[in-house]
């Protein structure tokens, strides 16, 4: 049973939409102790590592060759269709967000342009966990190829001492082109992509969800210099409903996400208590057809159902949450959804669950949570490039601009700045 709260005061709503926090005074020294190790001492920290959490004695870490090639025959022709699919209106999204800047002249003799550059070398996380996320190889993967990326690692963790993991993973790795994958996963995969070991080259980013560890290991390899896709914790979803909102569509779509494990975030914003009374008979119903039921009903006991009558008010609630999922399954869910100021990503309407953008309809499912999305975006091509800025003068360029940059740096006291100014403006006066 969903925890229910009716008409909650504006003042109730910090306490009513916290997540629950991992214990980083013990967790946090822990990570860094595993990552450490792996800096120092490379492969043989990562394999202690692996065998110690994953209960796996790997040989390699690098995935077999052989394990490569079967990997397509072992799946149907049906899923390989699907995810065909799913590859191509990713790629459609997210092919026209690779967009060439022009260059300005910002006045006359002054030219200013931006060039985007792939990152060369990127590393992608794919949990192991209870479900093999193939299709975040896809969402990962293709934005790094679209962007021009040179060198796509994966590490995801071995399901044996064979250093096998999900053909899925392997096949979809395969049609976006990543260039490497290696079977380790947790803080010792993250470590290895920040600091590089004698199989695993070093990364410049890494991207990609996981569980508390893995989130803090990220956070962590940022003092180090490596870059990460975005602060995130387990994954969550809002779905704000009204009286012309479906309930067993409302139930499924928190179901979907309930059965990603006990802490998945999962919140019910209601016009009326009738909405939550016939959205929690639709749980009940679902929950015993599902096959992840155990995780599922976990998860729903930390979840809250929250009543707000007013649309103004709803929606104030919801861009405080900032959810990484949003689903509107209300009345004119078109116009609301302009007003929405922090998510993830929106799902508008009864007929656009979130599953859709989980998997196929191009969007990128690595999205913000953990109330991030008030600040960060979700992954896309902008990820994985890098911009540089270019400036080129012709003389009359300088003449128009250098006085006034002669006049702001003398202000600030940087003679120096004002001197490259000047002799090239008596150089340029002494040819004229």
């Amino acid at each position: 049973m969903i925890q229910v709260f009716n008409n909650p005061a504006r003042s109730e709503w910090n306490s009513l939409l916290a997540r629950p926090s991992f214990e980083a005074n013990t967790l946090l020294p822990k990570v860094q102790s595993i990552m450490d190790d792996v800096r120092l001492n490379g492969d043989s920290a990562v394999l202690k590592f692996t065998n110690e959490f994953d209960n796996v004695q790997l040989q390699s870490i690098a995935l077999n060759e052989n394990i490569k090639v079967s990997a397509e025959a072992e799946l149907s022709n049906a899923l390989k269709a699907a995810i065909q699919l799913a590859k191509g209106n990713i790629e459609k999204f997210h092919l026209p967000q690779l967009q060439k800047m022009d260059r300005i002249e910002t006045m006359p003799g002054v030219w200013c342009w931006r060039k985007t550059v792939g990152i060369e070398n990127v590393g992608i996380y794919i949990p192991g966990g209870t479900a093999p996320l193939f299709s975040t190889v896809l969402m990962l993967g293709i934005p790094a190829k679209i962007a021009g990326c040179k060198n796509i690692i994966l590490c995801t963790p071995p399901k044996n001492d064979k250093g096998e993991i999900h053909p899925a993973i392997i096949y979809a790795a395969a049609l976006v082109g990543v260039t490497h994958i290696y079977t380790i996963g947790g803080v010792q995969a993250i470590a290895a992509m920040a600091y590089g070991t004698e199989t695993i080259p070093k990364v410049n980013k890494i991207f990609g969800p996981g569980n508390q560890y893995v989130t803090a290991a990220k956070q962590l390899v940022q003092q180090g210099g490596v870059a990460i896709d975005m602060p995130a914790g387990p994954s969550e979803v809002c779905v704000w409903a009204d009286d012309t909102a479906i309930p067993s569509f409302v139930a499924s779509d928190l179901l979907s996400q309930a059965e990603h494990g006990v802490d998945s975030q999962v919140l019910l914003v209601a016009s009326n208590e009738t909405v939550v009374a016939n959205v929690q008979a639709a749980l009940d119903e679902q929950l015993g057809t599902l096959s992840r039921k155990d995780l599922a009903i976990n998860a729903l006991k930390n979840s809250k159902a929250i009543i707000i009558e007013h649309t103004t008010e709803a929606l104030d609630l919801i861009n405080q949450y900032a959810p990484e999922h949003l689903i509107l399954s209300i009345e004119n869910a078109e116009i609301i959804a302009e007003k929405v100021m922090n998510a993830g990503s929106v799902f508008i309407g009864n007929y656009s669950p979130e599953s859709v953008g989980d998997y196929a309809s191009g969007t990128n499912h690595t999205l913000p949570t953990n109330g991030y999305a008030s600040a960060y975006s979700g992954v896309s091509v902008d990820s994985f490039v890098k911009k540089i800025t270019f400036q080129h003068l012709t003389e009359r360029g300088l003449i128009n601009i250098g006085k006034a940059v002669m006049e702001m740096a003398n202000a600030e006291n940087l003679d120096a700045h004002a001197k490259a100014i000047e002799i090239r403006l008596k150089d340029i006066e002494s040819k004229m």
